[in-house]
């Protein structure tokens, strides 16, 4: 079962236990205040259990945190250098997006993030994994209209997405995450 931890529970008992997940929540989602929050509440005893205390841990994110976190993700098109977790899961997120070699697409991608950054003054942020190049330009470009608020709730589900795949990925049964890592290669934009 994908959401099953086996037979040790996630955070297991203990200070250390927790500090070890807190660690390891923070490779998902760079926001302190939400892995504290998280961890607190350990031990769980499945990955949905987990992912569910997480994301209503981060619903709503406040605008400090997801400042915090968007220092963690390198612009849409750009590789994360580095062998941190955050750098893994980012260039895996985007691999499908960068693999078009559609030269006119990721032109005007870079364009877009560019604007996007003038506009709101941070990287675009969007859940890439499963999702196309020309996909990804159309939230873009539809994103740009948003008002300041209504950009910064949209931020925010896009941070819960990213947050909840990693987490799955990270805390998944090493059964589940071979099943997974197969079907994602067979998956055009994963």
């Amino acid at each position: 079962m994908a959401g099953d931890a086996g037979a040790a529970a996630i955070g297991g008992d203990g200070a250390t236990a927790r500090a070890e997940l807190r660690d390891a929540l923070l490779e998902c989602l760079a926001v302190p205040r939400w892995a504290d929050q998280v961890a607190a509440g350990a031990p769980y005893a499945t990955v949905d259990a987990l992912v569910a205390a997480a994301i209503s841990a981060a619903s709503p994110l406040s605008a400090d945190d997801i400042d915090v976190a968007m220092r963690a993700h390198p612009r849409i098109g750009e590789r994360r250098d580095g062998d941190s977790a955050e750098a893994r899961f980012s260039r895996a997120e985007q691999a499908a997006s960068a693999a078009d070699p559609d030269e006119t697409l990721a032109a005007l991608l870079a364009e877009g993030n560019r604007a996007y950054e003038r506009r709101f003054d941070r990287v675009f942020l969007i859940r890439a994994a499963g999702r196309s190049r020309p996909e990804i330009l159309t939230h873009l470009i539809r994103r740009l209209a948003n008002d300041d608020g209504t950009e910064l709730e949209e931020v925010g589900v896009q941070l819960r997405e990213i947050t909840e795949l990693r987490l799955r990925q990270r805390f998944a049964a090493p059964a589940a995450a071979s099943h997974d890592a197969a079907d994602d290669s067979t998956r055009e934009d994963a």
